[in-house]
């Protein structure tokens, strides 16, 4: 078997949040993948990790002795990194992302991540809530219909709210709130002494939230849920959705603060398949409800704000927020053609946010047997996952690293390895996922 092409079986977690038994896509691929995982259709399957972080290893299927992928990186870095990917991130045992499937049945923590300056500052200072330097931005796409919340919403949406909601309104008082709507300027320049003022009374806002006593939090919410249920039209004059929302998110966390940061202060995205959105450095987000794959810088750092038993650490949130306001359109990542990829793939397109650590590119065939599709030699390692369908992998023009691929199959890839993909599904697409990094 190649130590250029090879496949990876890869652990997951059971946390509180994933859906459950096999309604979860996490626990479909892991039990597809390796045929020694039984479903507890009792318990929930939350995250499948693809890497070499060492909390949940992935390990190599047919290379000698079952080791782990960060243990084949370790022994010889330039193999599995490349020398120029070693330099550019400094370390010679992992990658710089980790992959992942997410399968979200109850709404995940609101947070956000510091950047590389405050990741290393929080870590200095916290190291038990902050266990590295790093900073953790995220890419989430859609493989299911997916919902969550992501940045602030804008400004002229964030007045209407704060004047329309009685328990929101009261909370934040009328004196501030008139502050925030007269003050505004919605159509600020971005980087202008307007936008600068309008991130100011957008933070002013937030922070007298978010340090408002639990007591009061809990009275206000259950109130705002009654609201929801007997006048349901005052939240739909903001958004159709709002009512169900608040009452959903309520059962699953009871009178929490987060229907108010999360429900009426934040963007409620929707995604379709195929759809991603990137959450940047110091943005609040939150996912709600579907099943995703996620690519993320390798870092465990979180700042919360709600829906969480967790630490929050309300201080450093408010302060380090950058308060940007766009609109949901601005948060989903446009797709990009991807010229390294060529044949009859009905689709092979780049999702590439503004950081260096990871790209991802979603190939999709039709319902046909026997389409190609090749890919150029990436300047570093990548992880692909089929995420529907089957066909099969193989280095171009060595017909004996031929592998087939099924859905929850995930395959490592050394740097500067050409590949190809062939379809055999009739009655489904086949689609693979393939996270990368290049210097």
């Amino acid at each position: 078997m190649s130590e250029k092409l090879f496949r990876i079986n890869c652990g997951y977690q059971n946390y509180d949040w994933g859906k459950i038994g096999s309604t979860s896509a996490v626990a479909q691929f892991a039990a597809s993948s390796d045929p020694s995982v039984k479903i507890d259709e009792s318990k929930p399957y939350a995250e499948l990790w693809m890497g070499t972080h060492p909390s949940v290893p992935s390990i190599a299927v047919d290379l000698p002795g079952k080791k782990t992928l960060r243990d084949l990186v370790t022994s010889n870095p330039e193999h599995y990194l490349s020398k120029s990917i070693i330099d550019k991130f400094g370390s010679s045992k992992e990658l710089p992302f980790l992959f992942k499937v997410l399968s979200i049945e109850k709404v995940l923590s609101i947070q956000a991540h510091p950047d590389k300056q405050l990741g290393a500052q929080l870590h200095a200072s916290d190291p038990k809530n902050y266990p590295d330097d790093n900073h953790k931005p995220e890419m989430a796409i859609a493989v299911t219909d997916f919902e969550g919340f992501c940045g602030f919403k804008p400004l002229d949406q964030l007045s209407t709210t704060l004047q329309t909601i009685p328990e929101l309104n009261e909370i934040i008082g009328e004196d501030l709130v008139q502050e925030f709507s007269q003050g505004i300027k919605p159509n600020a320049e971005l980087g202008s002494n307007e936008d600068i003022n309008n991130r100011k009374l957008l933070q002013k806002i937030f922070g007298k939230l978010m340090n408002t006593e639990e007591s009061i939090i809990n009275k206000k919410a259950q109130e705002l849920v009654k609201r929801t249920e007997s006048n349901p039209e005052l939240f739909k004059s903001i958004d159709s959705r709002l009512p169900e929302l608040i009452q959903r998110l309520n059962k699953q966390f009871p009178n929490d603060i987060g229907l108010f940061c999360g429900c009426l202060l934040l963007n409620h995205v929707a995604l379709n398949k195929g759809e991603a959105m990137f959450l940047q450095a110091k943005d609040p987000h939150a996912y709600i409800s579907g099943d995703i794959i996620e690519c993320m810088a390798a870092s465990d750092n979180v700042v919360r704000a709600g829906f969480t038993p967790k630490f929050k650490d309300v201080k450093n949130l408010v302060e380090m927020l950058t308060y940007s306001y766009d609109s949901v359109e601005k948060q989903k990542m446009p797709l990009q053609e991807f010229s390294r990829s060529r044949g009859d793939a009905e689709k092979s397109v780049l999702y590439d946010p503004p950081i260096a650590e990871f790209s991802v590119l979603q190939t999709i065939f039709d319902k046909q047997v026997g389409q190609k599709q090749t890919f150029d030699g990436f300047q570093g390692p990548s992880i692909i996952i089929a995420t529907s369908g089957s066909g099969s992998i193989q280095i171009k023009g060595d017909e004996s690293s031929l592998q087939k691929v099924q859905t929850g199959f995930v395959y490592f890839v050394a740097p500067g390895v050409e590949i190809e993909l062939v379809s055999e599904s009739q009655d489904q697409e086949f689609t693979t996922y393939r996270a990368f990094v290049e210097a």
